[in-house]
């Protein structure tokens, strides 16, 4: 006990009672733990302008579309996800199903596909029209075998409560607290959970957020470096690990920080660390633009839809578009790439306020990055990349606001989808998602193949016409990367977050949407009310009522 106790009896008092949490967490009826995820979302409410501010300073955002990501990747992501997973449990305690039938079909392969978006409980159907989410499982799984035993941390909770180190993210301030959730209230596990040095700052009004939670010893929130963090990955109360990071940090927890050691233990699959750890780590993130008649309408939607994706967060997420695959024969290429430039044009640049963004600049680009006297860092989009698989841009995140455009010379468009598939699988670090736009034509001629194609694909979300970051703001979907990666090549991860219909034993979730969303998407950059219909969002999760949707639905309309 004593290594635990140690650390904290010296350096954190507070961390003392997590045993005594461990305890009595599961002595927490179902009723119980419902209520407290409603009353960590009514202090989420309460304290989101405050997250909203802190976080807004710390990363130098000055428009209205800015900080806009900072509310929807914040408060409104997490209050979804305490909404969602407070009606859930009401529904296990009254001995009903969380997937009722109509929600579960099959492929044409016999596979069983799950729908978990839309929800109609949060009124999904109204406000993101036309999109939906389905959840492929694995061809050995029957209906009554969706779930696994993953509900039975729900129903019959471990005794005592295992302790979770969970490695909190520093670019996206939601992470932290839906990682430090999801093993709380779907594993039933008491959490340490560490935050990163990046977005420490955090940590004041996070535990005013969670205090139910906190002050009663089932969560704890630390802040330090690498050595808290070492320490509590290896001490002999933690049963497990989970980390939200580089795969490089992942690595140096579970092989260790020699490279020949290491090696040798990779080789040898003998980990340095013994216990269990779950892991969302980096994603050369793929876009794949299928060769077909567009409008001009639907390329300028789609542009957009990539520009957003990689201008968001300045960059620095792990689904920030990194490669760009099209075709060289499409005739339509050079409009795109104008409608792309154009698009970036209209969203301003960001400060690069992840550390160490000008010595990867450097690193990736060989050359020093091009800050402006203001301190932002344009955004860039470098054309006509080769395929060179010997490319650090293709072998590691560059986690920068860098994307590339890679031409395929295959000139049909069955022909060149199976080429960027293999592309994507055999030469991009990374299995978290992709993203395919394709024409309604196509996707209605070549459905059988398209359908392949998206079975091929090793990803553990593959969006069609759409970016994969939403995948994580629903919340309902498993979130990481694709369950058939080994420890020893752990890509973008193993194991997953979320997955708020407590899903066992799935291939992928599968995200798609029309070519042009209806009204403006609120993650648009270019939207002009974003602020407001984020706050609007936060307001309709925290306390759901269709009173309130004229006036989100108006705001989101006149943007």
């Amino acid at each position: 006990m004593s290594e635990l106790y140690e650390i904290a009896e010296n350096d954190h008092p507070e961390w003392t009672d997590i045993q005594c949490g461990a305890e009595s967490w599961p002595l927490v009826g179902l009723e119980r733990r419902r209520q407290l995820l409603l009353e960590i979302r009514d202090l989420l409410h309460q304290n989101s302008r405050e997250w909203v501010e802190i976080s807004s300073q710390a990363k130098s955002l000055r428009t209205q579309g800015q900080r806009s990501e900072e509310i929807l990747a914040g408060p409104v992501g997490v209050s979804r996800y305490l909404t969602i997973l407070s009606s859930h449990l009401k529904k296990l305690s009254k001995k009903q199903a969380i997937s009722p039938d109509h929600s579960v079909k099959s492929l044409s392969d016999g596979k069983l596909q799950v729908n978990v978006f839309p929800v109609r409980q949060v009124m999904d159907h109204l406000l993101f029209p036309g999109l939906k989410a389905e959840v492929w499982m694995k061809p050995e799984i029957s209906r009554d075998q969706i779930h696994g035993d993953l509900l039975e941390s729900v129903l019959n909770p471990p005794k005592p409560a295992p302790v979770s180190v969970v490695l909190g993210a520093g670019n996206v301030s939601a992470i932290p607290l839906t990682d430090a959730l999801t093993k709380l209230f779907q594993e039933g596990h008491v959490v340490l959970l560490k935050l990163n040095p990046v977005n420490e700052y955090l940590k004041d009004v996070f535990e005013k957020i969670l205090s139910p939670v906190v002050q009663s010893g089932w969560v704890k929130i630390i802040t330090g470096g690498a050595s808290i963090g070492k320490e509590l990955v290896e001490s002999p109360l933690t049963a497990s690990v989970h980390i939200t990071g580089s795969q490089q940090s992942h690595d140096a927890i579970v092989w260790g920080s020699d490279p020949n050691k290491a090696a040798e233990r990779k080789t040898n699959k003998t980990p340095l660390l013994d216990k269990p750890i779950t892991s969302e780590l980096g994603n050369v993130s793929p876009w794949i633009i299928v060769p077909g008649k567009y409008s001009d309408r639907e390329l300028r939607m789609q542009a957009m839809n990539i520009a957003a994706s990689l201008t968001n967060n300045a960059g620095f997420n792990c689904v920030t578009t990194r490669v760009i695959v099209t075709s060289r024969s499409w005739p339509q290429r050079n409009q795109f790439l104008t409608e792309l430039r154009q698009s970036l044009k209209q969203i301003p640049p960001r400060v690069p306020y992840y550390p160490g963004s000008a010595e990867r600049y450097q690193e990736f680009l060989d050359e020093p990055a091009p800050m402006a006297e203001d301190g932002t860092l344009d955004w860039r989009v470098i054309e006509d990349y080769p395929a060179d698989q010997s490319s650090k841009l293709f072998a590691e995140e560059s986690f920068l606001p860098v994307s590339v455009e890679v031409a395929l010379d295959q000139q049909t468009p069955d022909d060149f989808l199976k080429a960027a598939v293999e592309f994507c699988n055999n030469t991009l670090y990374g299995t978290l998602s992709v993203a395919i736009t394709c024409t309604n034509r196509f996707r209605k001629e070549y459905r059988k193949l398209l359908t392949e194609q998206i079975d091929n694909l090793n990803y553990g979300s593959v969006c069609i016409n759409q970016w994969p970051g939403l995948v994580y703001g629903l919340m309902t979907p498993p979130w990481g990367g694709a369950p058939s990666t080994k420890l020893e090549d752990v890509q973008s991860g193993q194991g997953c977050v979320h997955n708020l219909f407590f899903l066992n034993r799935y291939e992928k979730t599968v995200f798609s949407g029309p070519l042009c969303n209806f009204p403006k998407p609120v993650w648009f950059p270019t939207h002009s009310r974003s602020e407001d219909v984020a706050w609007k969002l936060l307001d309709f999760y925290c306390s759901s009522s269709l009173l309130k949707l004229p006036g989100l639905m108006t705001s989101a309309l006149l943007g």
